[in-house]
């Protein structure tokens, strides 16, 4: 990308960046001498114990007699295994992100009335203010969709007369309406930004009101609207298993956090968004699909063992990929035996591939799948099990159905909005303090120097 004069880095700044950087180091002994959880994990990894949710759990390990042992990775939306969630939307074209949605909010399973009134309101709010897509969205478009997100959110603000109205019925209508504006935000910035940055095409569909989440993203997104039944359900798994894990990753805990200061939903979103977006958080599935196109240059032979291996190896040793020494797609912060959602996906996975024509690419995946782990073991010393987690195929899936890159992380963030609600009405009706921890200084104090006395450091 060219650059601007706004964005310019000039010699005067990189002198400055240096002295502060020279004032921005902290001795790392100092974290253990403190006991320090650095963050907010312990020496294993483990999250520090900071809040108390009904939402969702996150289950890796289990009691055998007086130990806790690992065990294969369970997930729970407000009780309910999120394996038989989708196993309970059968073969037909039932989708599930709406019920789910319902059962995290509300805390109960719907009824067929619940459930057609809550998607009734869903396919009413469905719908931008007026203008809103030429005045904001149109507008200096980003090359970032999750900076595009973020922009539109805080704008609407502007369009709420109760926007920081923060009671349980206005913050839940603010919430069901982002659930359903999510899809149209994302998508609708994208189109933007072919446009004005690549010159394409520019098309706007109007959603429809009998569709679901995943079929919209679909139907906005396509020239042409159309889509397969398997494609629109495998979208919509992949968005039940995306909208919500506990409250400590990184985003969910951000909603609580800014929640928790009395501040409005549209600021809290934001900052969420913003959380999401970062690569160490929301942009693992797009490190794993460009893994894997450079790992298909590298191969003379998708199916010889021992060039993945040979590659795999490499990436560990900082040799190949983007030199950062990670199998992407590999290992959680939580799971270690398995991650259930990556095990749910693997078979909807198998089918897609199959009806796209990328069964060799699925053989290839399931190769790294089973060699990784093995070579990880073999390289570096690990505290606990490693095995594939939800963005090794999400990507992959999202590359099948033809979804651009660029929206890869706002999909995620179409799919956890809804986590986030929940979250947001649990911290507003059940806390009520402002999260506050502590911060030691380990800074030696000092005498003021009069200007004239003082030692120019550039």
């Amino acid at each position: 990308m060219k650059e601007n004069e706004f964005s310019k880095i000039t010699p005067e700044l990189r002198r400055l960046a240096d002295l502060g950087s020279r004032h921005y180091t902290i001795d790392p002994s100092l974290y253990g001498k403190y006991d320090v959880k650095r963050g907010l994990r312990d020496i294993n990894g483990k999250g520090v114990l900071v809040g108390l949710t009904e939402i969702s759990e996150v289950c890796a390990t289990k009691r055998d007699g007086d130990q806790i042992i690992p065990a294969d990775g369970e997930l729970f939306y407000r009780g309910y295994n999120v394996r038989d969630i989708i196993a309970g939307l059968g073969p037909d074209n039932h989708f599930g992100f709406e019920e789910s949605a319902f059962l995290l909010i509300f805390g109960k399973l719907p009824t067929k009335a619940e459930l057609a009134e809550f998607t009734g309101l869903l396919s009413y709010y469905r719908s931008l203010p007026t203008s809103f897509v030429r005045d904001i969205i149109m507008k200096a478009p980003s090359h970032d969709m999750m900076n595009t997100l973020a922009r539109s959110v805080l704008t609407l603000y502007s369009y709420d007369n109760k926007a920081d109205d923060i009671s349980v019925p206005n913050v839940l209508r603010q919430c069901m309406q982002m659930i359903s504006l999510f899809p149209l935000l994302s998508v609708y910035g994208y189109q933007a930004y072919r446009h004005y940055h690549d010159g394409e095409s520019l098309f706007i569909h109007k959603p429809l009101p009998e569709l679901s989440t995943a079929e919209t993203i679909l139907h906005i997104l396509r020239p042409d609207s159309k889509y397969t039944p398997l494609e629109a359900k495998l979208l919509d798994i992949a968005l039940i298993l995306h909208m919500e894990h506990g409250g400590g990753n990184n985003s969910t805990f951000t909603t609580h956090l800014v929640s928790s200061s009395g501040t409005d939903t549209y600021s809290v979103i934001a900052a969420s968004i913003g959380s999401l977006k970062g690569p160490r958080h929301g942009g693992a599935n797009i490190k794993v699909v460009q893994m894997f196109e450079d790992l298909k240059s590298k191969l003379n032979d998708w199916s010889d063992e021992d060039e993945v291996r040979t590659y795999l190896k490499a990436i560990l040793h900082k040799e190949a990929f983007d030199h950062a020494g990670l199998i992407y797609g590999m290992g959680h912060a939580v799971y270690s035996l398995s991650d259930p959602r990556a095990r749910i996906f693997r078979s909807y996975v198998e089918r897609l591939s199959i009806e796209k024509g990328y069964t060799d690419e699925f053989a290839l995946y399931s190769m790294v799948e089973r060699l990784a782990p093995q070579v990880i073991a073999d390289e570096r010393k690990i505290y606990k099990g490693v095995s594939p987690n939800v963005d090794f195929y999400s990507g992959f899936v999202y590359r099948m159905l033809d979804l651009p890159l660029e929206l890869y992380t706002p999909i995620f963030a179409i799919a956890r909005i809804a986590g986030w609600s929940a979250h947001r009405l649990e911290e507003i009706s059940y806390n009520g303090r402002i999260m506050r921890p502590a911060y030691m200084s380990v800074s030696s104090r000092r005498d003021y120097i009069e200007m004239d006395e003082r030692v120019a450091e550039l």
